[in-house]
């Protein structure tokens, strides 16, 4: 009796494992099922490591960019707008992580949890992606760079949707160079430079150190003048004198901010002080990830500042010269905040997926808005950055744009044909709310070559908008 009894307690103990082993494999399934699927030994959706079946990639125009044809990924016939595309798109082996052939793989092989991949094995396609991007304006961003490495990108300010996002280098996917990993003109190649690129900001540091002094010194800061004699002795060291670019003599707020002074913003984040310059770096999410249609995300910048700082370094990293690397995509997030109000909206790519049939899937990403500065100091920043395009970089330049940016040139190696040329700022314009950012590398300077390519693609958005 007692062994039929200690078979009976063993019997139980393996079904309850039995049971609890099932609940942790569907518990399993649901959460990390479309991963699986996605393992490139799948041969429903891989071959040789490649993607082979999935949905239509298409631009907000309804252009195909990426489709599966005869059990194989065919890209659009141009091969410019393979290129100027490719960053976006993706490639098919997934080196560009970022792309959305890779960031939404499961969604455009149509995984579902009751059929799996059922759709894909029976149609050799899964569902279709439109994307908010327009192929054509990424075409015309490839040739503003003109052979630059950089980025260029430009989102809607009140929606968040991305209408231009390109990276070079790029390469053609239907005729990989054979150098690609050995060439100088590939490096990064496979870096989406927009996510993942990190850069000295140069003088649109200026916009955060002035953020920074208006949110903690008071508006009444714009009515204040400093003298600028071009070398701003710190400490009585030479080695440590901030030099600007100019002698200004006694210079405004405003005219510091449009003139890009060195001397006067050096002295205004040495009276603010590495606390309250890293607190504000830290609240317009410069040293934070930046999500797209929440699948994707960007580098986080890196702010090397700490409170017992010289007042040198202070006042460097008050100009952009300092350690500071920035991510694009951080940079946007902020210009976008200053333009609407001091809320940030969150980023998205996609318009919408649809089935084979053409069925809308219901596949949304959630917008959210995060305020990141005051509705006052937003409205201060967009006058002073208005400023600086009407009395320096001239309307006359970015004809009926309406811009308020801020131009910045980071020194790389003290070398000037290494510098960074960087353009950030906005329309303010209810019609088109458009922000960006553009930056070239070896650019040398930010307004006069960065500058007329954001112009370039914006005149080029317009445009399409009005037709």
């Amino acid at each position: 009796m007692k062994m039929i009894t200690k078979r009976g307690i063993f019997l139980w103990i393996l079904c309850a494992l039995f049971l609890a082993g099932i609940i942790f494999l569907t518990a399993s399934l649901i959460k990390d099922g479309d991963v699986w699927v996605m393992k490139s030994y799948n041969h429903h959706v891989f071959e040789d490591g490649k993607l082979i079946a999935a949905g239509k990639i298409i631009d907000r125009d309804g252009v195909v960019l990426v489709e599966t044809k005869d059990g194989e990924r065919v890209y659009n016939e141009s091969r410019k707008t393979r290129m100027a595309n490719l960053h976006l798109t993706g490639d098919m082996r997934g080196f560009i992580s970022t792309g959305v052939q890779s960031a939404f793989e499961s969604e455009l092989v149509g995984y579902n949890l009751l059929s799996g991949v059922y759709g894909v094995e029976r149609n050799g396609q899964g569902n279709d992606v439109k994307l908010t991007v327009d192929s054509e304006i990424n075409k015309v961003a490839y040739d503003a760079l003109n052979g630059h490495k950089g980025t260029i990108a430009v989102v809607n300010y009140k929606t968040g949707d991305i209408v231009c996002m390109v990276s070079a280098p790029t390469y053609d996917v239907n005729n990989v160079p054979s150098d690609i990993l050995t060439s100088e003109k590939y490096t990064g190649v496979y870096m989406n430079r927009f996510l993942s690129g990190l850069y000295t900001p140069g003088s649109t540091f200026k916009l955060v150190t002035a953020v920074s002094a208006i949110e903690n010194l008071g508006a009444g800061v714009a009515d204040r003048s400093w003298q600028c004699d071009r070398i701003y002795d710190v400490d009585g060291v030479k080695e440590d004198n901030i030099i600007c670019n100019a002698r200004h003599g006694k210079i405004s707020f405003r005219k510091a901010l449009a003139k890009s002074c060195n001397s006067a913003f050096g002295q205004l984040a040495i009276e603010l002080g590495a606390d309250k310059l890293i607190s504000t770096v830290e609240k317009l999410g410069l040293t934070s990830s930046v999500s797209v249609s929440g699948k994707i995300n960007s580098l986080a910048g890196r702010f090397y500042l700490e409170e017992n700082d010289a007042d040198t370094t202070v006042g460097w990293t008050g100009v952009g010269q300092g350690k500071t690397l920035v991510n694009p995509a951080s940079m946007l997030r902020f210009v976008c905040a200053i333009a609407n109000g001091g809320s940030a909206v969150s980023f998205n790519i996609v318009n919408d997926f649809s089935s084979r049939a053409g069925k809308d899937l219901g596949i949304s990403f959630k917008s959210n808005e995060t305020q990141l500065l005051s509705s006052e100091t937003a409205a201060l920043m967009k006058e002073l950055m208005r400023n600086n395009v009407k009395t320096q970089y001239g309307d006359s330049n970015y004809s009926g744009l309406n811009l308020c940016a801020k131009s910045g040139t980071a020194e790389i190696d003290n070398v000037e044909s290494h510098n960074t040329a960087w353009f950030i700022g906005f329309m303010d314009d209810e019609e088109h709310p458009y922000a960006f950012v553009v930056i070239a590398e070896h650019g040398n300077s930010g307004s006069g070559t960065a500058g007329p390519m954001a112009n370039k693609v914006l005149q080029e958005i317009v445009k399409q908008d009005n037709r």
